[in-house]
């Protein structure tokens, strides 16, 4: 909607998103234009020549030849919305609820390792952006800057913890410790990133920022358990960077040495002591019986992820994954998606087939590394305009109305052209 005095604005619980597209349209009165167009495919190109080779080639990897990344962008193309006409949007919300918090959209921040890597700013300008727009954030245990520090750049925004379990118990609760202690009232457990999977170009070029110059990270070398690690095997890490770096890497985060559901049990059990009880979540679930189990075991909510087609090539898309697991489990446990998300129309269609919250990560990495905090808030005030406006003229005045009558879903076989498969 354009009218700046339409009586939709004072209905709703959540800003009228759509008002970012009059501000561009009026600003250009003034010779204020946005700071880039943020078509997807532009707003990759961009990235490409504003990052470096280590964080471009880090943010668009996809394990192997793709073929799962690009499985992802297919399922998206094969279930089209039904606009319902004649229905008064004027009265509409984007406002949900997620784990006993009220937010602004159903549209949430991808836990994304090393953000310093496409910004000097890194994690601080998006969890500060995730607060502004009440959306919440994800921080990853294997970020650039301090549990502690993204939590004050978060504020009083709703923020979780994603974890990578390390086989060093008294380190991963010191890691939910301090999440906790920090405002973090969910965990996100990471169940299919033992280790990383096999893309090329990171590989050619030795693309491992661990390694080199980025090193360890402050989530670690504020860790109090992981410093008296460094100390016991004789790593000063201001002296060498790069040994620290690997041993905070190698050991820790993406060791890969497996876990299996009785270590879930623990963490779950480790992280429900620490926080009295706030939600336990695993991360990466596309099977329908692995779903199963996390319903019998009392887990709270699940993503459903292939990680964006970065760890197995050739896996099934997340979409067409979600669409089972809803069937299977979708009324007993809180599920929520990931992989692929590039539109307002794709969050729209994996709510559609189920999920109850969509996270986005690509995107606003690729904004960060265009233009910082600005490029960020950019990309995520425009993702929602555009869902704001979707849900204006495809009919819908609120977030549990989009259900699967909203889709009509081709076969399985109706696939996108590669080539013009976009990103």
């Amino acid at each position: 909607m354009s009218d700046p005095n339409n009586p939709n604005i004072e209905l709703r619980t959540t800003p009228q998103w759509s008002f970012y597209r009059r501000e561009a349209f009026w600003n250009t009165n003034h010779g204020q234009y946005p700071p880039f167009n943020t078509d997807p495919i532009e707003v990759e190109k961009l990235a490409k020549e504003k990052l470096s080779q280590g964080g471009w080639y880090y943010s668009s990897c996809n394990a192997g030849l793709s073929w799962t990344h690009l499985a992802n962008r297919q399922a998206f193309y094969r279930h089209r919305i039904i606009p319902r006409t004649l229905v008064d949007t004027n009265q509409r919300d984007t406002a949900c609820e997620i784990f006993g918090h009220k937010v602004g959209a159903p549209i949430g921040f991808a836990p994304i390792g090393i953000n310093r890597i496409y910004h000097p700013t890194g994690e601080l300008s998006v969890a500060k952006v995730a607060e502004e727009l009440n959306l919440p954030y994800c921080l990853s245990s294997a970020g650039s800057y301090s549990i502690e520090d993204v939590g004050k750049a978060n504020g009083n925004g709703p923020r979780f913890f994603q974890l990578y379990q390390s086989h060093d118990d008294e380190l991963a609760i010191s890691l939910m410790q301090r999440a906790w202690n920090s405002g973090y009232d969910a965990c996100m457990l990471t169940t299919d990133t033992w280790s990383l999977g096999w893309r090329h170009n990171d590989v050619f070029t030795g693309n491992y920022a661990f390694y080199h110059d980025h090193g360890a990270g402050d989530i670690a070398l504020q860790d109090p358990v992981f410093l008296r690690r460094l100390e016991e095997a004789g790593i000063d890490p201001k002296k060498n960077p790069k040994e620290a770096g690997a041993k905070w890497i190698d050991e820790h985060i993406w060791h890969g040495r497996a876990h299996t559901w009785e270590k879930v049990k623990w963490t779950m059990a480790q992280w429900k002591r620490i926080s009295g009880g706030r939600p336990f979540c695993l991360k990466g679930i596309l099977d329908v019986n692995a779903a199963k189990k996390c319903v019998e075991m009392g887990i709270d909510g699940i993503v459903v992820t292939n990680h964006a087609g970065r760890q197995v090539d050739g896996a099934i898309a997340s979409l067409d994954a979600l669409e089972k697991i809803v069937d299977a489990v979708g009324d007993r446990i809180y599920v929520m998606f990931d992989s692929g998300v590039r539109t307002a129309a794709d969050a729209f269609k994996a709510i559609a087939l189920g999920a109850k919250f969509v996270f986005l990560g690509r995107l606003w990495v690729w904004g960060l590394g265009i233009a910082g905090e600005h490029g960020v808030r950019h990309v995520m005030k425009s993702f929602l305009a555009e869902f704001d406006l979707l849900m204006e003229e495809a009919g819908f005045q609120s977030i549990d109305q989009i259900d699967r009558t909203a889709i009509d879903s081709l076969p399985n076989a109706a696939n996108l052209i590669a080539s013009h498969a976009g990103i």
